[in-house]
């Protein structure tokens, strides 16, 4: 609709009084020099779509976890503070079954929001930015969810995504070189200063994901994006914001705090913090909590969070802490200036646990209980999905450390796809011998419910869940024995070096390495000597008793996350990347794998899949001091049954995560 105007002549007094009160009303007040403001910035990371203080594996509540509780911690916040500003820094939308279920079996409709939107809609966030498991679901459906038009069967669309701006500075499209989102936002938000008088700050807000997204859904993004490393893009960036009249530069990086980082890599906020204009920075993905991580260097204070004079907090993950940094605005010099040194950054938590005690700090937010309530529900349904039985407790307290029947039953059902393929597809191939490599994805990280373990019985798609954790789908490749020993050398760094003469107690277990990345291969045999440094510790691998041989050929069996990433020398140092070809790219999901292998089998039998004990350490005669790890309580349950022979309760008192010591003796 159109409207047209015919101006008249008005009595010049009534102008000039109708002028005077419109600029009266219009006008903001002046900033005196000096004035003050606080603002605080509420930062959630790698939520990983647990909304609600649920764990759909074990069909239990679980309160050290949920947006549903963070939301209150938020909400208290805000009546804290007054001034802030709410932020999620990625890994969001992928990583608990209802996610999986509206992705994969019942996707919301182009017109629909996805329920994870939905729950931060309600809870009411500013902006986010993404991390690299938004990509775990391919760009059709991260397009979709997320608002962002894009080609769909041929057609252009744009379907209903959040309602707050996303932005993400380092990905581009690979044709078009333009940037897949907004890489950055300026938002205007009324505050009060220490006046009470209100103030418009304009604060900047830039997102960056971490460049290894190509390589871990190199399935989904190959020859369809590209990335650079943070530090590069803010380095361009930044300035162009401040010029465009931000008062404040908030960064959300998708990565973790790495000493020394060049900012380019995985974890660059330590690089990052270095680029001149950024006031702050929330950091994420590798799921520890800043301040409360203490990192070793001069330019670090692991007391207020400053990495580089730069406030900078990390929320932990799973909903389970809210990040805060407390900012102190300055208006000086006609404009607003932010003082790090009156700066404070804190984590927030939901639960707090004590001698193996997990009790509640907040209660759930019904708001964003009732938001999610049906999603719930679809889920439960879903995943409580008959699909078998087992005769053997399956779990993962000790996978870390011996064979066990969960691997043994993952290994299993990868190995019989891939032959079953290799024998359709790939006859040429038919004479290679179809190996398996699995990871325990769950091995205590958070704590002593971070395990698996699917009791003797029915199996469900929970189970499968369970044992098989994410969203993967299953690969093959071709590989020549010396890189087969240089995968299993990579393993091998989840272990420390033990010195057989020190008299005191060794920690068999090295702390950051990620349990994810144990690889367990069955179908070779073979031993750690944990006397060797990292890069010298595989001993004795051999198949079918003879060893193997450097140009020897196998066929692996594994997942789309593994296969892209072992040809990468920087990660994989003992791998010769010629040495490693993909035979096999399937669409199949890992677990769907399993599911229907279970089924195949009906019962998962303890004839068929008790631990075949393919893989060990290497006996170490005269080890004086003893050797100690931490697992959950109920590990010294299951040790008769996985037949480890070699490990012994040392301490029953469960630490600040419940989980207990036990001694593995070497010497046998």
């Amino acid at each position: 609709m159109q409207f047209s105007f015919t101006r008249r002549a008005l009595p010049a007094a009534i102008l000039v009084a109708a002028l005077s009160a419109c600029s009266s009303a219009d006008s903001k007040p002046s900033v005196p020099e000096g004035d003050t403001l606080s603002m605080a910035v509420l930062e959630t990371t790698d939520l990983h779509s647990n909304l609600k203080s649920y764990d759909y594996y074990k069909t239990a509540d679980d309160i050290k976890v949920g947006l549903e509780r963070t939301a209150s911690l938020i909400s208290a916040a805000r009546k804290e503070f007054g001034n802030t500003l709410l932020v999620d820094n990625g890994d969001t939308i992928q990583g608990t079954p209802l996610a999986d279920y509206e992705a994969l079996v019942a996707p919301p409709a182009c017109t629909d929001t996805l329920t994870q939107y939905k729950a931060m809609n309600a809870v009411g966030y500013d902006i986010a930015t993404l991390g690299n498991h938004e990509f775990n679901y391919g760009l059709d459906f991260l397009y979709q969810v997320t608002g962002k038009k894009h080609n769909y069967q041929g057609k252009e669309r744009t379907c209903k995504g959040p309602d707050f701006p996303l932005v993400l500075a380092n990905v581009y499209d690979a044709t078009t070189k333009a940037n897949i989102y907004d890489p950055w936002k300026i938002l205007s938000r009324e505050y009060v200063d220490a006046q009470g008088v209100k103030r418009t700050i304009r604060i900047g807000v830039i997102g960056f994901a971490p460049p290894g997204i190509l390589e871990w859904d190199k399935r989904w993004l190959d020859g369809k994006l590209t990335v650079e490393g943070a530090k590069l893009s803010a380095a361009k960036y930044v300035p162009e914001i401040r010029k465009a009249g931000a008062d404040v530069i908030v960064a959300l990086v998708h990565g973790g705090i790495s000493v020394g980082s060049d900012g380019n890599d995985e974890n660059p906020v330590y690089g990052v913090a270095g680029v001149p204009g950024i006031d702050a920075i929330v950091a994420g993905h590798s799921h520890l909590s800043f301040p409360g991580t203490a990192y070793k260097a001069d330019d670090i204070d692991n007391t207020k969070g400053l990495i580089k004079g730069v406030p900078v907090v990390q929320g932990g993950f799973w909903g389970s802490s809210l990040g805060v940094i407390r900012l102190k605005l300055v208006y000086q010099g006609g404009k607003w200036v932010v003082d790090a040194g009156k700066s404070q950054s804190e984590v927030r938590n939901i639960a707090k646990t004590v001698n193996g005690a997990t009790s509640a700090l907040v209660d759930q937010d019904p708001t964003v209980a009732g938001v999610i309530k049906s999603a719930h529900e679809a889920t439960l349904a879903y995943v409580n999905t008959a699909i078998g039985n087992t005769e053997l407790r399956l779990s993962s307290f000790l996978s870390q450390v011996g064979d066990t029947a969960a691997i043994e039953l993952l290994n299993a059902a990868q190995a019989d796809y891939v032959s079953q393929y290799v024998k359709t597809n790939l006859p040429q191939y038919k004479d290679l011998p179809v190996l398996s490599a699995q990871a325990p994805f769950k091995g205590g990280y958070a704590g002593a419910t971070d395990y698996t373990d699917v009791a003797v019985g029915p199996l469900s798609i929970r189970s499968a869940a369970d044992l098989y954790l994410y969203s993967n789908t299953i690969y093959a490749v071709k590989i020549k024995g010396r890189s087969l020993k240089g995968w299993l050398e990579n393993s091998a760094q989840q272990f420390n070096q033990i010195d057989p003469s020190k008299t005191t107690s060794q920690d068999l277990l090295n702390a950051s390495f990620k349990v994810y990345n144990y690889d367990i291969i069955d179908g070779v045999t073979y031993e750690f000597d944990l006397t060797q440094p990292v890069g010298s510790r595989v001993v004795n691998l051999q198949y079918k008793g003879v060893a193997v041989s450097d140009t020897q050929e196998f066929i692996v069996a594994t997942n789309n996350y593994r296969a892209s990433g072992i040809t990468n020398p920087s990660t994989y140092k003992w791998i010769t990347p010629t040495d490693v070809e993909v035979l096999l790219a399937s669409p199949d999901a890992n677990r769907d794998v399993v599911i229907n292998y279970v089924k195949a089998q009906k019962t998962v039998t303890a004839a068929a899949f008790t631990p075949n004990q393919n893989w060990r350490f290497k006996p170490l005669p005269g080890l004086a001091g003893k050797v100690v790890f931490r697992s959950a309580p109920a590990a010294k349950d299951v040790l008769s049954a996985e037949k480890i022979g070699n490990v012994t309760l040392d301490d029953a008192t469960p630490d600040a995560n419940g989980l207990v010591s036990y001694r593995i003796d070497l010497s046998k």
